[in-house]
């Protein structure tokens, strides 16, 4: 680090916030995390840590053995069962130095915050206004309190109180999808195989989260449903198994809707002494499962941007401007690469799908590596 600590406040203690705060606290910087709930938020489903993600989770300091479940396997099938592409997710482990992993978000957000020193997460602290001059930034929050910074750090995801303060633009727009997900105990074993079925209406993906957990998801095309669980098992009855297992194994209880939205990547991350992060800065469908690997490659970059600049204004505008590309590139695939109506629907088509199987899996999973690792600065 060339200059004094930076006073750093972290609004958001989701992932992107408290991996944030990791690294900051590591490096040597003073952080406040300013988070709205009354408590670290533990539920929801899994994240699928990419290779890039799996990397800045280890420079973090993050221990991933034992953590979820380890994937060696990604599968494509069609709704008849039909497996057309298959990539071998060990073999890029090699290549790449680290690992594909499912990860519980509980799990994970708990493994962050325990690495902060003590009372560097204030909760019930909601963002209530900010200020931001050449002297720093002040962040009044919900409860009454003022704290005072040298560098504000949005992480407060795709409804960003602090994008709209800075940028003045509302909150990420729906797409028209709705993804259906949650985490139950097993009803099979799928091993280290991440599989997703695809289809012209609707897709269904699955994978083991580790301790006799199944992560699963379903899209299909929005409004959320007063009765998801019916709706799903109309929509996605006749799809071989084992769809039909999963959904009788689910209770109302199980499912969550996310309905997809996106942001457009604005030109610059940051305004002043403000920056953006994560969901705030690019919020993207859950399609390539790129979110918290994105906002991780974020971090890593913040971080290493902060350590080389002069004072945080230069290192905001230089970790903008060397991640936009690849989150630009990131959110335009995840928003475009699933399409459940219209025509562009027929590249999902099970004849069309059926050409896949042509492919070689050594191709496959060439192709998958180039493209993960063109959408990362860390691999």
């Amino acid at each position: 680090m060339w200059g004094p600590p930076v006073r750093v406040l972290v609004v958001g203690a989701g992932i992107s916030g408290l991996a944030a705060a990791r690294g900051l606290s590591a490096a040597g910087h003073e952080v406040v995390v300013l988070e709205q709930a009354a408590a670290l938020r533990l539920g929801g489903g899994a994240i699928t840590a990419w290779y890039n993600g799996t990397a800045v989770l280890g420079d973090l300091g993050i221990d991933l053995e034992g953590m979820g479940q380890n994937l060696t396997t990604l599968c494509l099938r069609t709704p008849s069962g039909r497996q057309v592409m298959e990539v071998d997710l060990a073999a890029l482990a090699e290549r790449l130095g680290s690992s594909a992993r499912v990860i519980p978000r509980g799990v994970l957000i708990s493994s962050l915050a325990s690495g902060l020193p003590e009372g560097t997460i204030r909760f019930g602290a909601g963002l209530a206004g900010l200020q931001d001059d050449a002297d720093g930034v002040m962040v009044r929050t919900t409860s009454g309190r003022e704290y005072c910074g040298d560098l504000l750090v949005g992480a407060d995801g795709v409804y960003s109180q602090v994008r709209a303060a800075i940028l003045g633009d509302g909150p990420a727009t729906r797409t028209g999808l709705v993804n259906w997900q949650g985490l139950v105990p097993a009803p099979f074993d799928p091993g280290s195989v991440t599989t997703m079925m695809l289809g012209r209406r609707g897709d269904c993906g699955f994978m083991s989260a580790g301790n006799g957990l199944l992560q699963w998801f379903f899209d299909v095309p929005g409004p959320p449903a007063d009765k998801p669980l019916e709706m799903l098992r109309r929509h996605f009855a006749g799809w071989a198994s084992p769809v039909p297992e999963i959904l009788d194994a689910l209770e109302g209880q199980d499912l969550e809707p996310f309905p997809h939205t996106r942001h457009a990547v604005p030109r610059h991350w940051s305004k002043g002494r403000c920056v953006l992060l994560g969901d705030a800065a690019h919020g993207m469908p859950p399609t390539l499962a790129q979110g918290a690997n994105q906002a991780l490659e974020d971090v890593a970059m913040l971080v290493k941007c902060l350590d080389a600049a002069d004072d945080p204004a230069e290192a905001v505008r230089l970790y903008s401007a060397k991640r936009r590309r690849r989150a630009v590139m990131a959110s335009a695939l995840a928003s475009h690469g699933l399409a459940l109506s219209g025509p562009r629907s027929l590249v999902q088509s099970e004849p069309v799908l059926r050409l896949a199987s042509a492919m070689p899996p050594s191709f496959a999973t060439w192709a998958y590596g180039r493209l993960l690792r063109s959408l990362s600065n860390r691999i």
